[in-house]
């Protein structure tokens, strides 16, 4: 569920950027461009050239995505560079979009819905087939299952916002270290819930 940009200190990376131009929405939606908007808030600032050792793609495809990205202000360039080898950052922590009435908008948002699911689930099944050196600790702490519930739109959105309540308690361990567990790792967190259309709404 998409919510507003959070107020952050001054010299801070923002905490979002909400997309609402179908162009932007549009040119998010390529796969390689959300693998280098997150490789750059992961481990960002970097050059094309270091993007093009972290994804396989060429130097030149990545520039040209970067481009992309800054036109819709999701990434910009960083302090410091030289000549071609100009590094590039990240210009928040989060990407957000949400509905609207606008069918462009709306058509625009379904689109980047969709390729975002199939990245989710494609790097899901990845880590799943290769499960080699994940503790038993760590396997029976993983979540993976799913519940169907009836909720009205208020009750829905309600528990998304109680969701974000307990996870930004570790938020701030993202930027910084000193607050990790000892024993802490990076874990992938989905937040996914959807109008079930395979149940009649007068079952009962």
């Amino acid at each position: 569920m998409p919510e507003n940009s959070a107020p952050h200190p001054e010299g801070a990376t923002p905490h979002s950027v909400r997309l609402t131009d179908p162009r932007a929405l549009r040119a998010y939606a390529h796969p390689l461009r959300m693998t280098l908007v997150g490789l750059l808030r992961r481990h960002g600032p970097f050059t094309a050239t270091r993007a093009a050792e972290l994804t396989g793609e060429s130097v030149a495809s990545c520039s040209y995505h970067l481009r992309i990205l800054a036109k819709y202000g999701l990434v910009e360039e960083a302090p410091g560079g030289r000549g071609r080898e100009k590094p590039w950052q990240a210009t928040a922590r989060y990407t957000e979009w949400g509905y609207s009435d606008d069918p462009s908008v709306a058509q625009a948002t379904d689109e980047l819905n969709v390729a975002v699911a199939e990245r989710y689930f494609g790097r899901f099944a990845q880590v799943l087939e290769s499960r080699e050196g994940v503790s038993k600790e760590w396997r029976e702490a993983e979540l993976f299952g799913d519940a169907l519930v009836y909720l009205t739109p208020g009750e829905l959105a309600s528990l998304g916002e109680r969701i974000d309540d307990m996870l930004r308690a570790y938020l701030d361990r993202e930027e910084n270290p000193a607050a990790r567990p000892p024993d802490a790792r990076p874990v992938s967190f989905l937040k996914i819930a959807y109008l079930d259309p395979d149940h009649d709404e007068d079952e009962e």
